[in-house]
């Protein structure tokens, strides 16, 4: 799968524990696209950031977290688009631990980012039209990530992966 035309999903998911390295070419690729720091907020549209959302979505749960990571990192301090970001990359962490097996893992994860983006719904739209955090839809995945925390409650390890 094609995310744009410079951007191919990796060839093979990186496995924690197991002898595959991970695509390091194919992520070099997207971290390239990650500017030395966003000025005023991160674009909705910005490549890596799509990037790192698809990789999450197709089960790059590893991946996906070490470019949202990218993006995090130079993304504007105590801005909403960072809070947002935070979750997101709480939430591949958390689909990385489900895939490993570790539910409880998962389970605290999925309740650090359900807390982020709590505090993001605390917080006044900023009113910046291009901006992550005002075109993405934050109680959407707050409702999908309460939804499979409350499953976990009423029966132990059944959380399922959460599309971004």
């Amino acid at each position: 799968m094609t995310v744009t035309p410079s951007l191919a999903m990796p060839r093979w998911p990186y496995r924690l524990g197991k002898q595959v390295k991970a695509d390091h070419d194919t992520l070099a690729l997207a971290k390239a696209l990650v500017p030395m720091r966003y000025a005023g907020f991160v674009p909705a549209g910005d490549p890596a950031l799509r990037y790192g959302l698809a990789l999450n979505d197709a089960g790059f749960f590893w991946e996906a977290h070490e470019i949202l990571e990218a993006v995090w990192k130079v993304a504007p301090q105590r801005g909403r688009d960072r809070i947002l970001l935070r979750a997101c990359i709480q939430v591949a962490n958390a689909n990385l631990k489900l895939r490993l097996q570790r539910p409880r893992a998962a389970y605290r994860l999925l309740q650090e980012a359900l807390s982020e983006l709590d505090e993001l719904a605390m917080r006044p739209l900023a009113g910046v039209a291009g901006s992550f955090s005002e075109h993405f839809p934050v109680a959407v995945l707050a409702s999908v990530i309460a939804h499979q925390l409350a499953i976990d409650e009423a029966e132990r390890g059944l959380i399922n992966i959460v599309r971004i």
